[in-house]
């Protein structure tokens, strides 16, 4: 077994998120969480991709993802958030910044 690899049995050109990456992440999941916005998610580490995908419900299509390509880091940005039907919300370089677009939808009008 490699201890390079993220998974064990998986090869070495496996993309995941790292550590510091699902800090992010998971934080922001937490948030959305207590807001009652979102109620489950999965994670996937693939070639070219790793994806986080949240949903509303276990059974639905996820209502985003929250994918890192690292080809293309030097393009548009390796981050990405997109919605259930393919529109690309926010690409970039940092992460943190990527998120906000979602962060909003935590923002409520007080009346």
């Amino acid at each position: 077994m490699n201890s390079l690899t993220p998974f064990p049995g998986q090869g070495s050109d496996v993309v995941a998120f790292h550590r510091t990456e699902l800090n992010v992440i998971l934080s922001l999941y937490g948030r959305m969480v207590a807001a009652g916005e979102w109620r489950d998610y999965g994670i996937s580490s693939l070639k070219d991709v790793a994806v986080f995908s949240v949903f509303r419900r276990t059974a639905e299509h996820p209502l985003y993802r929250i994918e890192k390509r690292p080809k293309l880091r030097q393009r548009q940005g390796e981050f990405a958030v997109i919605t259930m039907e393919g529109q690309v919300l926010k690409r970039g370089h940092d992460l943190k910044t990527v998120l906000r677009v979602l962060e909003r939808k935590l923002i409520r009008a007080v009346e």
